[in-house]
């Protein structure tokens, strides 16, 4: 393995969501990551039936071991694997792993300076941490939901960026690896918690201090950064594609209209925030009168802080994207590369995901073979 975490050792308990894409962040950067598969009889109904092939980019990068946790050699595989790992990685609810017996009292117990990073929606405690949930739930708790979406329709989805991924995933790998570097001094692991809810709003901070500060208020679309200001918003053009403006500085918006042919004494003045209806008005006129290519052709590249609105076929072959390598391809399947970059232990291309023989991974982790052949023969791998 390359990259800066080359040596870090991590068990990853298969889920869905935040746990995988944590995972996947951490194998990227090099870490030796084994993913923990629950063992299924062959034909069971799989609810998931991308996961763990080609198309299963959360999955790369790492190997899978698939364990029966039912049988005590089982959680005590997990166990002996922990004696040997910084870091395990989990996302079930509260309580499912103390009740397999591998809760952070069992595996401490193996291994003092283990790192366990839990991460769930509504975190470990609190009166909603048993409570099902998902994505959209957690971010509208945080009160971020409530400020995405025009102001004439119901708050809009981010996707699951803002809770999944950036709240959780991104939460919990930046949390276990703050833990990892504590204890290496300390010699004493920790339980990482990693909320969704908290990550969430976590992310909202600037805007919770705008809040405050009486420059963002509660009403959507009216506000600088949510599509109130014209000069920050989106904009159709002749061919129905969209071009993105983000053109807050006055030099930039400046840059902005005398490439784009307006004259700025004709517009309302851009800081007037009542005339930012008519201003709104007014440029999405101008944008509708050329098509996206034409746009790109005049104003990318100079600092109208201007793009093109893409979308996911179209993103891998913008210029830029190419020149960066911003995007791979593995196996077939065109992804997001890792990121970010390292410029003296920079990270491999990230290979798919893999079901290796579970005792090749074993023996790669320390385990005797006459071990490995009983846990075969009990069918626990």
């Amino acid at each position: 393995m390359t990259g800066p975490l080359a040596g870090v050792r991590v068990i990853e308990m298969v889920g869905i969501g935040p746990c995988p894409f944590a995972a996947m962040m951490l194998a990227d950067m090099g870490a030796d990551v084994i993913r923990i598969d629950r063992k299924t009889a062959p034909g069971a109904d799989n609810p998931y039936p991308m996961l763990g092939t080609r198309y299963d980019v959360l999955a790369r990068g790492r190997r899978t071991l698939a364990l029966d946790l039912k049988q005590p050699a089982g959680r005590e595989t997990v166990l002996r694997l922990a004696e040997r790992a910084d870091v395990l990685l989990e996302g079930f609810r509260p309580g499912v792993m103390e009740r397999l017996g591998l809760g952070p009292e069992a595996l401490m117990a193996r291994n003092p300076r283990l790192v366990m990073g839990r991460v769930t929606g509504w975190g470990q405690d609190g009166p909603l941490a048993r409570a099902a949930g998902h994505d959209i739930n957690y971010v509208a708790l945080s009160g971020m939901l409530h400020a995405m979406g025009r102001k004439d329709a119901p708050p809009s989805p981010p996707l699951n960026l803002v809770g999944d991924f950036g709240g959780g995933g991104m939460l919990l790998a930046f949390g276990v690896l703050c833990a990892v570097l504590e204890a290496r001094g300390s010699g004493k692991g920790q339980v990482v918690d990693a909320a969704m809810t908290d990550g969430a709003a976590l992310l909202g901070a600037m805007m919770y201090g705008l809040r405050a500060h009486g420059t963002w208020n509660d009403r959507r679309e009216a506000n600088l950064l949510d599509g109130g200001a014209p000069f920050y918003d989106t904009y159709a053009c002749a061919d129905g594609k969209f071009v993105a403006l983000g053109a807050i500085e006055p030099q930039f918006y400046a840059r902005l209209l005398e490439l784009g042919g307006a004259e700025e004494a004709a517009l309302p003045r851009q800081w007037n925030r009542k005339q930012w209806p008519e201003l709104k008005a007014q440029l999405a006129g101008l944008f509708a009168s050329r098509t996206r290519d034409e746009w790109c052709r005049l104003l990318e590249g100079s600092d109208a802080c201007f793009a093109p609105v893409l979308d996911m076929a179209e993103a891998p072959l913008h210029p830029h994207n190419a020149a960066r390598a911003t995007f791979v391809e593995v196996d077939g399947v065109t992804q997001p590369a890792p990121a970010p970059r390292f410029s003296r232990t920079p990270a491999a291309t990230p290979r798919p995901a893999a079901a290796d023989d579970g005792a090749a991974i074993l023996a790669d982790w320390g385990f005797e073979a006459d071990a490995i052949g009983t846990l075969q023969a009990q069918e626990v791998i």
